[in-house]
């Protein structure tokens, strides 16, 4: 059986698929005014990059969209009605900006859907997860598929994997002790599950260990159409062990998002703990002055954790904690 872990945290909303006890699919929404994939929003056309191919749109709120294509008879400084495709991802060096389209005649703007809204759609049991009950999430390796993401390290010494984010394309590099007839399958079938579970998409490399023959590169390709679902595309494996993976984009992985802002990412851990501690009433958090700097600039965040704790919220600086060194009292 499976069903839908939902958690509405202080400053982002969490949901875990569970399937047969495990982990399989985990989504992280954070609170903004970005364009989600879905919106249909009113901008205007800023500049043309490619004429009637690519242009830029500013939308109402300010962030500037990827326009494909750009209508024949648009011209710079119209208003323009814009269907968001793919949400902003954070890149090193330069962000890329949200894309969108042009919708259909007679679309009227609206919101893309919600976290919420999407695992409902799905038509499997959502249930919530308030930080009053357990905490089901933590029971089913919640924070070691964070650490996963922000390290890029997974597995263990048997078989083991690496992940790099690349303008180009997520990079995992597979390795281990076992024999390669065995680590390809192996380092196949977990590289599979990792991008379930942190939501990889586009371009998407695997280099397996360089196997000896064709047969030993089939099974290993068949594990991942074994527990990698549908919709995507692969190559085969070649001979030196390396296949490619399509998925659609709609928006940042688990990994572009956590470390976008290492800083919200550490503070939204802290807030979740807080959440979570003793039988509520006050509290005291504790933490380096990064995060603390960002808690006093959300006051709402504070007064929210407070409203559910039933009791007065501190906020404590000490400067020798790393990030994730902060603690409840």
């Amino acid at each position: 059986m499976a069903e839908w872990l939902y958690e509405e945290g202080i400053g982002e909303a969490r949901a875990a698929l569970i399937e047969h006890g495990k982990l399989v699919e985990a989504l992280i929404e954070r609170e903004g005014d970005h364009a989600r994939a879905g919106s249909v929003m009113q901008g205007r056309l800023i500049a043309t990059i490619i004429p009637r191919k690519r242009g830029i749109v500013r939308l109402m709120s300010g962030e500037e969209v990827l326009l494909e294509p750009i209508p024949p008879k648009l011209a710079e400084g119209a208003n323009v009605l814009v269907e968001i495709l793919r949400e902003a991802i954070a890149e090193e060096g330069r962000p890329k900006r949200a894309k969108g389209r042009v919708p259909l005649p007679g679309i009227k703007p609206h919101a893309g859907p919600s976290l919420l809204q999407r695992i409902r759609a799905t038509d499997i049991p959502v249930i919530p997860c308030p930080a009053h009950d357990e905490d089901r999430l933590e029971a089913h390796g919640w924070s070691e598929l964070m650490e996963e993401a922000m390290s890029g390290e997974v597995g263990s010494e048997a078989a083991a994997l690496r992940l790099f984010l690349t303008p180009a394309m997520l990079l995992i590099d597979v390795d281990g002790s076992l024999p390669p007839a065995q680590l390809g399958p192996k380092g196949a079938k977990i590289a599979a599950q990792t991008i379930r579970r942190m939501g990889l998409s586009g371009s998407i490399g695997i280099d397996l260990p360089t196997m000896n023959n064709k047969d030993e590169r089939i099974i290993a390709a068949a594990q991942i159409d074994k527990y990698l679902p549908l919709p995507f595309e692969r190559t085969a494996v070649n001979g030196f062990g390396f296949l490619q993976i399509i998925r659609r984009r709609e928006r940042a992985n688990l990994m572009e998002l956590l470390r976008e802002d290492p800083v919200r990412t550490a503070a939204m851990a802290l807030l979740r703990r807080a959440e979570r501690h003793g039988q509520g009433g006050p509290a005291t958090l504790t933490a380096p002055p990064a995060i603390i700097d960002l808690l006093h600039k959300r006051i709402d965040w504070i007064e929210l954790l407070a409203k559910r704790r039933g009791g007065a919220i501190s906020l404590k600086v000490d400067a020798a904690l790393g990030l994730a060194g902060g603690h409840v009292a």
